[in-house]
């Protein structure tokens, strides 16, 4: 069972969080920061925040302050694309997208069929995220029902704010793990009726991709995302150079891959899109457009070898972009690793990442990506209390390098590039701590 929330309590230390992309409003104003921090957290929700010696003089003597030494408080992070199924095959060797689903992935999800696997999987899963200071995910469930049940138990028992959906798939794909267009649409349709919008839960309608749906199957999905407010869409889109030339093939109607899920009315506010590596101009006219977002998963591209994702172009086009670790084809579940890579991803195409804009897109632009910035995603009074505890000495190396580091810019650079799931200290989850490392 849920454990009973705090009434109220206040932390004490260091405070970060994003209140804007850097690329729209300069990095100086993209970021509020406290040296000496205090937080307020009252059922659930942070009604507080500022420096400490301003709110520790009205704070009731009797309300108790945890204090963090060499640490930072940031909002939680959040990953806007991830396969739980995937957890048991992560670091798998040698493949490209379309030989890698082959040969791994379809074997992995076929045992989700099994509700005690999946309930197994689930709270391993979720443990993984917590220990990695993740507390909100846009997630893939299998094509059975039952793991996105056992997906939505274990979240519910921790009250997280987490979406997922049922995979739909009805080609392509192992006899085994195929689906129907009506029973596809049918299975989706209780599931949104079980979960959507119970407690901190929310359901993404999710075709697996463009290749293992038919058009009478992105149809239904079209369908549920009409008949119910405030559904997510979640799917991948122009991955890997391979899987671009089959969408075409398969689809020789439609003007491109993004055109296929424009075509069954696929784009929204709360639509997702993972990957968007392979995008011409018009695309990305349409993404921004419908105010869809995309997913932006440098381990992934990197560990397939799908290519390098275009974030300057994204900005140009005023797209929104968060992060996702991809798992399993992501080789971590940390996010401040996939912040490692997104750097060298961007080295690489010989532009810079600024460390306040990785803190963005793993936060606050996830959290916009997702519709949720009233919620999560940042720090500010009214906000649901998701927050996560860095530690600056959180290895020997961490510590000796932070000693010589002489500006906040410096340090979260330094935190971001050797940081992983040991540099979290504390996780909170609804004002509740949900992680705490030993």
């Amino acid at each position: 069972m849920t454990q009973p929330k705090q009434t109220i309590q206040a932390y004490r230390a260091a405070i970060l969080d994003s209140i804007g992309d850097p690329a729209e409003v300069g990095i100086e104003a993209s970021y509020r920061y406290f040296e000496d921090g205090l937080m307020v957290v009252e059922n659930g929700q942070i009604t507080a925040l500022g420096e400490a010696s301003n709110l520790l003089k009205d704070l009731p003597a009797d309300v108790p302050v945890k204090q963090y030494t060499d640490a930072l408080i940031t909002p939680g992070f959040i990953d806007t694309h991830i396969h739980y199924p995937q957890t048991g095959m992560i670091a798998s060797y040698g493949e490209q997208l379309l030989d890698w689903l082959e040969n791994y992935t379809f074997p992995a999800e076929h045992r989700f069929e099994d509700k005690k696997h999946a309930d197994e999987v689930a709270d391993i899963f979720l443990t993984e995220l917590l220990r990695n200071g993740t507390t909100t995910a846009l997630v893939f469930g299998t094509v059975h029902p039952q793991s996105v049940d056992a997906f939505f138990e274990a979240a519910e028992q921790r009250d997280l704010r987490m979406i997922a959906g049922k995979v739909m798939m009805d080609r392509n794909a192992p006899e085994t793990l195929t689906d129907t267009p009506e029973s596809s649409y049918q299975d989706s349709k209780a599931l949104i009726e079980r979960w959507h919008g119970k407690g901190r839960l929310h359901y993404a309608v999710t075709p697996r991709f463009a290749p293992t749906s038919t058009s009478e199957q992105l149809a239904a999905a079209g369908k549920l995302l009409g008949e119910y407010e405030g559904l997510y869409m979640h799917t991948h889109l122009s991955e890997n150079k391979q899987e671009v030339e089959w969408v075409k093939e398969l689809f020789p109607e439609q003007n491109g891959y993004l055109d296929v899920y424009d075509h069954h009315n696929l784009l929204s506010e709360r639509s997702v899109f993972a990957h968007g590596i392979h995008l011409c101009d018009d695309e990305c006219k349409r993404l921004a457009e419908t105010d869809s977002a995309i997913a932006f998963c440098p381990t992934s591209n990197l560990f397939l070898g799908s290519g390098l994702f275009d974030l300057p172009k994204m900005e140009a086009h005023k797209i929104k972009v968060g992060l996702g670790t991809d798992v399993g084809a992501g080789t971590s579940f940390s996010i401040l690793q996939t912040i490692n890579e997104a750097y060298k991803v961007m080295q690489l195409q010989g532009e810079k990442l600024n460390p306040f804009k990785s803190l963005y897109l793993a936060t606050l632009g996830g959290a916009r990506a997702l519709k949720l910035e009233d919620k999560v995603g940042n720090l500010e009074p009214g906000t649901e209390a998701d927050f996560t505890v860095l530690d600056y000495n959180s290895t020997p190396l961490m510590g000796y390098r932070m000693a010589q580091a002489k500006t906040l810019e410096e340090r979260l650079f330094v935190m971001m590039t050797l940081g992983d799931d040991r540099a979290v200290q504390e996780t909170f989850a609804a004002g509740r701590s949900v992680y705490l490392r030993d």
